[in-house]
């Protein structure tokens, strides 16, 4: 005779079948399975994003109500562009109380729109909004390249946003003009994904009008430029960023234009010590001579002439991606058409695969598995779901492959910079765990040279140790991506001979 407990079951099994919506939902979701999904796994983030999202704008709200304005440069740029608005177009007359006008004009005309939004900028409350808006919106951007990626586990995102002081501070309490020019750079980096080559050239010109410091990803984006489009496309694809920066200019260029290119574009500008967060160990004397200047500017170009080679290899590797992509996505599109349409009629006999030519099973076997190696993450699945059965690859996994160059081009930028100031910190913070997860480094080791970063970046006044620091993590971080670059660049050349040497068998 079976004991009760066996038939004690029987109900269980029947109110499970017959459950409602919401009973299927919470045991579908609420469970320790699902939430370590949204943790660990990179293709949770856009789901996980949104609540980022909703959750940053309550923060910022909160900060601009909670913590005090601290006024710095909103004052003077007012002051600059109401110089420009009431009819000066010499930048050697357009000043403020921190000194003369040193941005290009699209910062003129973005603070000129400002200037009458909020009332001449005495209403600092509104402009303090905006700037939250313009945090949610590159935030956005930022979470949209890192869901393509799926490189970077979501919880790494979730704490660098929500545990970093000093950038809510930079956006929300201080209105630097850096936060726009990178709210426009990652509306071109979106842009030149989606391959919209002419406005993403625009959006970046546009950056560039903003501040200079856009300029340290133009050598990566000249050779992804020649990558995707060879050279004549490219020379067109430059002079639409040229044509735009003329536009922006031309009130100053034609009346005044070397003041305007001598203000705007002034590369020899001295930098004062008591500002540096990256070289506050150096005596005044040192950190202002020119010769300093120039060793950094030589180290800067030889850096980017090594990186040169597996820049264009990863460049190359991510177009030959995108043109698999193109061959393979009507296939597998005809395919998910057949198995719906199977489905609808409700067939008894499994749907019929279109086998891929060998060459192509081969490609995507390699493809994933490289991907999964690089992304520093052991690939969490999903929950189990009873939708119909689709086909699908996940290609824009391959941006992997371009955001990497790009970070890194800027990154070393960053790293030879003749000085650093506060608000410099938004130039590479959102790249950072994307450059963190690129290195052969432990979990412990990537925390702790973001741990350092913040650190760093939230010590006010700078001292010796601080900015010695930070120059170590730098160091630290372009010596773990450089490893994992040199690592894959052998990878690629061995599968290249191999491939080689199977072509000379079959011939």
């Amino acid at each position: 005779m079976a004991p009760p407990k066996a038939a004690s079951h029987r109900p269980a099994v029947r109110r499970r079948k017959s459950g409602t919506l919401v009973d299927s939902i919470l045991d579908k979701y609420l469970n320790v399975r699902f939430f370590k999904y949204l943790l660990l796994e990179p293709a949770a983030l856009p789901i996980v994003g949104l609540f980022v999202l909703l959750a940053e704008a309550v923060i910022n709200v909160v900060v601009i109500q909670r913590v005090p304005y601290t006024e710095i440069d909103w004052v003077a740029y007012m002051q600059e562009c109401e110089g420009f608005l009431n009819g000066t177009t010499n930048y050697a007359l357009l000043r403020g109380d921190t000194g003369p006008l040193v941005y290009p004009a699209a910062f003129v005309y973005i603070y000129s729109a400002l200037y009458y939004v909020t009332s001449h900028g005495t209403n600092v409350r509104l402009a303090q909004y905006i700037f939250a808006g313009i945090y949610l919106l590159q935030l956005a951007l930022v979470l949209r390249l890192y869901s393509k990626s799926r490189k970077v586990p979501p919880y790494v995102l979730v704490l660098s946003a929500f545990t970093s002081y000093r950038i809510h501070s930079i956006y929300v309490l201080r209105l630097f003009n850096d936060p726009v020019a990178l709210l426009l750079l990652y509306a071109s980096l979106n842009l030149f994904l989606d391959r919209r080559w002419t406005l993403g050239s625009t959006f970046f010109s546009l950056a560039v009008g903003v501040k200079m410091n856009i300029l340290l990803f133009a050598p990566a984006l000249f050779l992804f430029y020649l990558a995707n489009l060879g050279f004549l496309k490219t020379i067109l694809q430059l002079a639409v960023c040229g044509v735009v920066q003329l536009l922006l200019g031309a009130p100053f260029l034609l009346t005044y234009p070397v003041e305007y290119l001598r203000g705007s574009f002034d590369l020899g500008r001295i930098f004062e010590h008591k500002w540096t967060v990256n070289y506050r160990f150096l005596s005044r004397e040192l950190f202002e001579n020119r010769s300093f200047h120039l060793s950094l500017l030589g180290l800067h170009l030889l850096l980017l002439l090594a990186l040169a080679k597996p820049t264009w290899t990863y460049f190359q590797s991510y177009v030959r991606l995108r043109r698999v992509e193109d061959q393979l996505q009507p296939q597998i599109e005809q395919q998910n058409r057949e198995v719906k349409a199977q489905k609808k009629v409700k067939r008894a006999e499994k749907p019929k695969e279109e086998k891929f030519t060998a060459e192509q099973q081969s490609f995507l076997k390699a493809f994933e598995k490289s991907l999964q190696k690089t992304s520093g993450t052991k690939p969490t699945s999903a929950p189990s779901q009873s939708e119909p059965e689709r086909y699908g690859i996940h290609f824009d996994r391959c941006t992997q492959l371009a955001l990497l160059p790009f970070f890194l081009c800027n990154l070393v930028g960053v790293a030879c910079s003749r000085s650093l100031h506060y608000q410099f910190y938004v130039w590479y913070f959102h790249s950072l765990p994307y450059l963190a997860w690129s290195t052969p480094y432990s979990l412990g080791v990537r925390c702790l040279i973001l741990g350092l970063i913040e650190f760093c970046w939230n010590t006010y006044p700078s001292t010796n140790f601080s900015s010695a620091a930070l120059h170590f993590t730098h160091i630290l971080l372009l010596a773990g991506v450089a490893k994992q670059v040199i690592q894959t660049m052998r990878i690629n050349n061995a599968a290249k001979k191999v491939q080689q040497e199977q072509q000379k068998k079959v011939q």
